[in-house]
């Protein structure tokens, strides 16, 4: 095809060679066929050079296109959100600032090993990398990360702050997304008040050995709270500030390279030799780019496309950027223009890819969001994200996910403002924010029962097969489908924001750490009244009261619980007077209110029962057995275990239970009659109970109760006359050190000294 359309043009490849860029050699050989899967940048410079128009040009991608793999769309399951960035390969220079890096890197990795106190002699180092934007200051990070890992096998970490953004990452934001990453349970964290949860983080940084970086931070408020106060941590915090305000860290600021730095990072992409055969040029083209890393790599990446073209060339085209420029920014022109230099030189399919990427609202995005986007097929979308890429327009931020430069991003929104028809613009946002709704709902009803695997569609583009890689989109994904669904709700699409909110329900139980139920639910409370609908927004003021019960909200709890009630109980709709119900004995257990609490879950248990709610039976079922003990109803309470039970093994219920739900409440159901066997004094009931569900709280990141059930059984093993294994289930609570209630660690120590002594601790109260 390039030999046709190259003689339909009475061009020789030496004119081709000179009109494009490409150098002969490599024309010759994709003639030949000696050269099948070339790179996209040199495919589109050889259109723009025979002066395609972009139905040829798109045809002969087409075909260079053919021998490459098709795209990836599955998420990796092993891919923390937050693991680092590859580096990059050509890094040079930054000899002193990589010093002193070092040095502090060196300190951290040499910290002992914490004293039996778990307490460290001093702090551990911080670095704040600041400078100008493009000066390399998250490439320094990333290169400092790769370069100790060996001395911190926990690993290294890159949060993105979006300091930048007009909404920055708090604070509180962070130590969720980390405490995630670094596989503290999800319950536990969410549970927690925000000074618990900050507390927490720091006792798991006290143990870690890890290099964490704190990209783009835009205030010492984000990131005063986050520096570690102990252990071996090193924290790298980049920033366009010097952040003054931060007290006791080494500060490392990033100018421009040097000219003989400018050269070398050059050389390192324009690896043929121009460099040294064009010293002159070479130094124009660095100055041009004032010296910053981000404006050189993007130049030298067009170069290095154009291996016909000389150096000299580059430079000239600069300069017309600049000049061109002049008169359009009142930003720092000569960035600008190394990148108007490569957009210019983009294929016009790549180039609208570049523009509209700028509308993706999170900080990063999969291959299937870029292709809804453009409204093209993952292939097509795979070859434009590569373009982009080679340009040095786009980077990955890890596998199979793409973010832009803070300043890269900033461009392709001016770009697409002086370039889109905004109709188009309109019409592109709007696809995309259908298709994340879609597919949010898609992933979330895996969890909810009578849904589970969803029915075959292509144009889905995402793999979710199983549940674990529906939650890994949503997790993935999640800045980008939260923005969908609030621009939704502010643009009053009500009975969207009630689907998306609904297809959530069961699915927020596996994610209750998200951090954004809250507003989830309030907005489609107030979507359900605003479509006159009582039952839909008793709905979801119940989703509601779970939210604020499980972030420690207990009064707004109770009241959106008791509105849900309200409303329910008006428009006739039982199940959700039982869901009602159920939330206030739950938050009526937790103050005490014994009896009535029993009461509304008992109320809860026979609607759901006549509503034929089988999950939400369970709920209430399992949290009134140990209730029902408490209130001198024990034979009532291991009747109800007993009918829970049954429930579960009963065939006709096979398909009616989630894996998850069966699973979780066969293990609430045997720990709370352990709990009715101990205040009722049947040892042996017991500890056959405990035995059980050993260590499966352990395996699910449920802490408090993991510890609940190392402790009790050693407290009835101690009565029971077997002293060394009980001993053994007190050390397994020490070990949960920062992950339970100081008062049980106290308790199991206690239990230790007791035994020693001989006077087995046995407590008045189990729950």
């Amino acid at each position: 095809m390039l030999r046709e359309l190259r003689q339909s043009l009475g061009l020789t490849i030496e004119e081709l060679a000179e009109a494009s860029g490409v150098s002969g050699r490599a024309i010759g050989a994709m003639e030949r066929g000696r050269s099948l899967r070339p790179h996209r940048g040199s495919v589109t410079a050889l259109a723009q050079g025979l002066q395609l128009d972009e139905a040829a040009h798109a045809e002969l991608l087409a075909a260079a296109r053919t021998a490459r793999p098709t795209a990836r769309t599955s998420l990796s399951a092993k891919t923390s959100p937050y693991t680092l960035p590859r580096g990059a390969g050509d890094f040079v220079g930054r000899h002193a600032e990589l010093a002193v890096l070092r040095a502090l890197a060196q300190r951290a990795a040499e910290e002992p090993e914490p004293q039996e106190q778990g307490r460290h002699t001093a702090a551990p180092p911080v670095a704040v990398v600041f400078g100008a934007p493009g000066s390399g200051k998250t490439t320094l990070a990333v290169r400092l990360a790769e370069e100790f890992a060996p001395s911190f096998p926990d690993g290294a970490f890159l949060l993105d702050m979006r300091g930048l953004e007009e909404q920055p990452l708090p604070a509180d934001e962070a130590v969720l997304r980390l405490m995630g990453a670094w596989g503290t349970g999800d319950l536990a964290v969410a549970q927690l008040s925000a000074e618990e949860r900050l507390t927490r983080y720091h006792a798991v940084t006290a143990g870690l050995r890890a290099v964490l970086v704190l990209d783009n931070a835009g205030s010492e408020a984000q990131v005063r709270p986050l520096l570690p106060r102990e252990g071996g941590v090193l924290m790298v915090v980049t920033s366009r500030r010097a952040l003054a305000g931060l007290e006791g860290v080494q500060r490392v600021e990033l100018g421009p390279l040097t000219e003989q730095e400018s050269t070398s990072l050059l050389r390192a992409v324009v690896s043929d030799g121009r460099v040294d055969a064009e010293p002159e040029a070479a130094r124009a083209v660095t100055e041009l780019c004032g010296h910053l890393p981000l404006a050189l790599r993007v130049a030298a990446n067009w170069a290095a496309t154009r291996t016909n073209w000389s150096l000299q060339r580059l430079a000239t085209r600069l300069s017309d950027e600049d000049r061109r420029l002049d008169a359009l920014s009142s930003g720092d022109l000569r960035v600008n223009s190394a990148f108007s230099l490569s957009y210019s030189r983009l294929a016009p399919g790549a180039a609208r890819m570049f523009r509209l990427l700028s509308l993706v609202p999170g900080g990063d995005f999969g291959m299937p969001l870029a292709a809804v986007l453009a409204g093209a097929s993952l292939p097509d979308a795979e070859d434009l994200l590569e373009e982009l890429l080679e340009a040095g327009l786009l980077m990955t931020s890890r596998e199979d996910r793409y973010r832009f430069h803070d300043l890269l991003r900033l461009y392709a929104r001016a770009r697409h403002r002086a370039e889109d028809d905004m109709e188009q613009s309109a019409a592109a946002s709007s696809r995309l924010r259908s298709w994340l709704l879609d597919t949010a709902v898609v992933a979330g009803r895996w969890y909810e029962p009578g849904y589970g695997a969803p029915p075959p569609d292509p144009t889905r583009l995402v793999a979710l097969d199983d549940p674990e890689q529906a939650m890994r989109w949503h997790k993935a994904e999640s800045d980008n489908w939260l923005t969908a669904f609030r621009e939704a709700a502010e643009g009053g699409e009500h009975a969207r924001v009630t689907e998306v909110a609904e297809a959530m329900h069961w699915f927020s139980d596996h994610w209750v750490s998200g951090g954004h139920w809250v507003d989830t639910y309030e907005r489609a409370a107030r979507a359900g009244a605003a479509l006159g609908d009582a039952g839909l927004e008793a709905t979801h003021r119940n989703h509601l009261a779970w939210a604020h019960w499980v972030g420690g909200r207990h009064d707004e709890a109770v009241t959106a619980a008791t509105c849900a009630l309200d409303l329910a109980t008006g428009c006739g709709n039982v199940v959700q007077q039982a869901w009602a119900l159920m939330y206030l004995g739950w938050l009526q257990n937790l103050d005490d209110d014994d009896s009535p609490a029993a009461e509304n879950l008992l109320r809860a248990r026979e609607l759901f029962t006549r509503a034929a709610e089988i999950n939400g039976y369970f709920y209430a079922a399992t949290a009134s057995i140990s209730l029902l003990e408490k209130v001198d109803r024990a034979q009532e309470a291991v009747k109800t275990y007993q009918e829970v039970m049954d429930a579960l093994a009963d065939p006709c219920n096979r398909d009616r239970i989630p894996p998850n739900i069966r699973d979780t409440t066969t293990l609430i159901a045997i720990y709370s009659v352990s709990c009715v066997h101990l205040n009722q004094g049947r040892w042996p009931d017991a500890v056959d109970a405990l035995r059980s569900i050993h260590g499966q709280f352990d395996t699910r990141g449920f802490d408090l109760y993991a510890g609940k059930v190392h402790l009790y059984l050693a407290h009835v093993l101690a009565r029971l006359g077997e002293g060394a294994e009980a001993a053994g289930e007190y050390r397994t609570v020490l070990t949960l050190e920062d992950r339970i209630p100081s008062a049980m660690l106290e308790e199991a120590r206690a239990g230790l000294d007791a035994l020693a002594a001989g006077r087995p601790l046995l407590p008045t109260r189990f729950e």
